[in-house]
C-alpha cells in the first residue's frame, strides 16, 4: 500500500505555505488558461451594458485633452514645452490611465472576489496579474487615438512640432514598468483593505491627487522654473511619463539616470507588494 502512494505522480498538492517567499510562480503558467479567462470576462462584463461600449475607450481621454488643454494651457498659461498642447496632454493621459487603471482595479482585488477566493483554489496572483492584461486593451485603443493625433498635427501643424526619436525603442519597457508600478502599489493596497476598509475610499482620491505630482499637466522643465521639481521627480511615474512623452514628441526630460530611479523603486514596491498579497491571501478569508 505504501508503495502504490510513493508511485503515484500528482499534478497538483495543495498546501499551506511555509515561508513568505514561497511564490510558485510555476502556478502561474500552469493556469494559463484561467488567466486568459479572467481577461476576457474583466473586458466583457465592463462594458456589456453601456451604450457606447468600447467608443468609451475613445470619448474619455479626448474630453480629458479637450478640458486640460482649456484649463491648464489656456487660463492657467501652463507650458507645454513647445508641443502642441494637445499631444502634451494626450500623452500623459495615455500612460497615466494605464498605471493608475491597474493601481485602482488591483487594489479591490480581495474585496471584490471574496466569494471566489473563499470556495476554489487557483494562484491568487492571476486575478491582479488578469486586471494589468486586460487594461492593456484600453491603453492599446488610446495610443492608438494618440498615433491618430500625431498623424493629423504632422499634416496640419499649429502651435507646436514634435518628433519621434529613437528613445521609441524602450516603448515596451516602459509599458512594462507603468504595469508593475500599478501592480505593486495595488497588491500592498488590497491586502491593506482586507484589515482597513477606509483605503477603499482614499484610493480613487489618492490617484487623483498623485497624478498633479507627475508631469502629466507640467512638463518638468515647468517644475524647475517654479521650485518644486524634486518633489515631483521623487515619484517613479514622473521619469515614466517624461521618457514616454520623450519618445513620442521629442521634447521631455529624459535620461538614464530618471529612468533607473523609477525601475529601482518600481521593482522594490513590487518585491514587497508580493510578498505583503501572499502572507495576506493565506488568512484574509478570515478577516475580510
Amino acid at each position: 500500500m505504501k508503495d502504490n502512494q510513493e508511485s503515484q505522480n500528482w499534478d497538483l498538492i495543495i498546501k499551506g505555505h511555509s515561508s513568505l517567499f514561497d511564490l510558485n510562480f510555476s502556478d502561474l503558467w500552469r493556469y494559463r488558461d484561467l488567466l486568459a479567462m479572467f481577461v476576457k470576462r474583466d473586458f466583457v462584463s465592463f462594458y456589456k451594458q453601456t451604450v457606447l461600449g468600447p467608443l468609451w475607450f475613445f470619448i474619455q481621454p479626448i474630453f480629458t485633452t479637450i478640458v486640460f488643454s482649456f484649463v491648464f494651457g489656456n487660463l492657467a498659461g501652463i507650458s507645454s514645452d513647445g508641443l502642441p498642447k494637445y499631444l502634451f496632454y494626450l500623452t500623459g493621459i495615455t500612460s497615466w490611465n494605464y498605471f493608475s487603471d491597474c493601481l485602482t482595479k488591483t487594489s479591490t482585488v480581495f474585496r471584490d472576489n471574496a466569494n471566489i477566493f473563499g470556495k476554489v483554489y487557483f494562484p491568487r496572483l492571476i486575478m491582479p496579474i488578469s486586471i494589468v492584461v486586460s487594461n492593456l486593451v484600453r491603453f492599446g485603443v488610446q495610443l492608438l487615438l494618440l498615433i491618430c493625433m500625431m498623424i493629423y498635427f504632422y499634416f496640419f501643424p499649429q502651435d507646436g512640432s514634435f518628433e519621434v526619436t529613437t528613445v521609441i525603442f524602450l516603448f515596451p519597457l516602459l509599458v512594462l514598468l507603468m504595469a508593475l508600478l500599478g501592480l505593486g502599489i495595488g497588491l500592498i493596497i488590497t491586502a491593506m483593505t482586507t484589515k482597513y476598509r477606509d483605503l477603499t475610499f482614499l484610493v480613487t482620491f489618492g490617484v487623483q491627487l498623485l497624478m498633479y505630482a507627475t508631469t502629466v499637466i507640467y512638463p518638468l522643465s515647468y517644475a524647475k522654473q517654479k521650485g518644486y521639481s524634486t518633489i515631483v521627480e521623487l515619484n517613479p511615474m514622473t521619469g515614466i511619463i517624461e521618457a514616454f512623452r520623450y519618445a513620442f514628441l521629442g521634447k521631455g526630460e529624459f535620461t538614464l539616470g530618471s529612468i533607473g530611479y523609477s525601475i529601482l523603486v518600481t521593482l522594490i514596491i513590487l518585491f514587497f507588494g508580493i510578498i505583503i498579497f501572499n502572507k495576506t491571501e493565506k488568512n484574509f478569508v478570515d478577516t475580510i
